[in-house]
């Protein structure tokens, strides 16, 4: 009945928050055990109630502000000095910038919102298709669950109980290897989406673009760098990442102005109240299915499939894509890590590390997958795009992912380079 219900709910077009929720009291009501509601409030509070997740506000905060504060502009038009004599420079510029608004950011969607609001115009004034462009704003936004920070990362460390610093470190160089797959695909197919030469080759300054966007610099390092040499925690870069692109945008650009902070703090407060109850509603979930000895159930059924952790990782691997193709990645990671984990950890001696590496990465597809596809419908929304003109020019960059994923899965010192 719960399954049922589930299926259900979501199939009516119902928010994944309010059917996971809605999916719990159908299981209480129908197991007849009432007492759960007793405990079910302080499962709810309790898995907010963690200090790491205060990273998720600022982290949006800190987005926010880079746009208020001109950041994010001076960070493309950077990108747009430095690659001029590239062929394709344009579709290079909408990669650079989506890799280096990841290494700030944090939050993937947030990331393809902004891109698709400043690049795939620009791209479509240079004379390329609008579905490319868009797609390519979408699939680039793939690097935003990767590369740190990463939203994901943060909730997969909480979840897990292991280092949000050591999941940060561990993401650099899978995306870096994405990031370079996804420069090969521009090469390959930028001049097919090419229609016409517009003939837009105004030369931008270099240094003059170059000391604009020195500046913004500060930011990852700040983020990367004092998390690698452990000068703080991820919450901490958090805060002192927010704090210098409040100085940078307010006192050195000058663009960010007093009247636009309660605009700031209304649309971070609005968006960190959406993650949060998405995350209370998938713990509660993920209570339910635990109470009912659904970890140990998958265990069993693994541990009759296979007896080789490769294969195991192949088979997580193939169900994640599932399961993110219908169920929301941030949902579908708090209630599978706590069935899964167990299972790779104490049966085939997995890396947890390695194990949420993985599981975040393929997760992330799901932005790129419908009927979720939160990433898709962002881009074909404020790019105007069609979903199928999008996915027409998506599936390479996709294919891109997975490769990067199978990688990391066979190779388990990708994730260990920088740690």
């Amino acid at each position: 009945m719960t399954l049922a219900a589930f299926l259900l709910f979501m199939l009516l077009g119902m928010p994944i928050a309010f059917v996971l929720l809605a999916s719990t009291f159908t299981f209480i009501l129908t197991s007849g055990n009432y007492r759960l509601l007793d405990n079910l409030p302080q499962v709810i509070f309790g898995s907010l109630e963690v200090f790491d997740l205060l990273a998720i506000p600022l982290f949006i905060l800190l987005g926010e502000i880079m746009n208020e504060g001109g950041i994010t502009r001076r960070i493309i038009h950077a990108a747009r000095a430095w690659f001029a004599w590239i062929p394709h420079s344009i579709a290079y510029v909408s990669l650079t910038s989506n890799l280096m608004l990841a290494s700030i950011m944090g939050s993937a969607t947030a990331q393809i919102a902004i891109m698709s609001r400043v690049m795939t115009p620009e791209m479509e004034r240079d004379g390329y298709d609008k579905g490319f462009a868009a797609a390519l704003t979408a699939g680039s936004g793939l690097l935003g669950p990767i590369i740190p920070p990463s939203m994901v990362f943060i909730i997969y460390g909480v979840i897990a109980q292991v280092s949000i610093g050591a999941m940060f470190l561990g993401g650099i160089l899978p995306g870096l290897v994405l990031f370079l797959l996804i420069s090969g695909l521009i090469a390959l197919m930028a001049g097919r989406a090419k229609k016409r030469d517009t003939g837009n080759k105004q030369p931008i300054p270099l240094w003059g673009a170059t000391r604009g966007a020195l500046l913004t610099l500060v930011i990852p390092i700040v983020i990367v760098g004092g998390i690698a040499f452990g000068i703080v925690t991820p919450t901490e870069s958090a805060a002192a990442a927010t704090l210098m692109a409040l100085i940078i945008g307010g006192l050195f650009f000058r663009e960010l102005k007093w009247g636009q902070l309660p605009g700031v703090l209304q649309r971070t407060a609005r968006n960190t109240a959406i993650v949060l109850f998405l995350i209370a509603a998938a713990k509660a979930f993920g209570w339910v299915l635990v109470y009912n000895q659904i970890p140990q159930q998958v265990a069993r059924l693994m541990q009759g499939a296979t007896e080789s952790p490769l294969i195991f990782m192949l088979l997580v691997f193939v169900m994640l894509i599932v399961v993110g193709m219908v169920l929301d990645g941030i949902a579908a990671l708090i209630i599978l890590v706590p069935i899964l984990l167990p299972v790779a950890q104490q049966s085939y001696g997995i890396d947890p590390i390695h194990f949420g590496i993985v599981t975040c990465m393929t997760l992330s597809l799901g932005l790129l997958t419908p009927p979720v596809g939160a990433g898709l419908y962002v881009a074909s929304a404020i790019s105007n795009v069609s979903l199928p003109r999008i996915t027409r020019w998506i599936m390479p960059f996709v294919l891109a992912a997975c490769l990067v994923i199978l990688l990391t899965i066979f190779n388990p010192w990708l994730v260990s380079v920088f740690r």
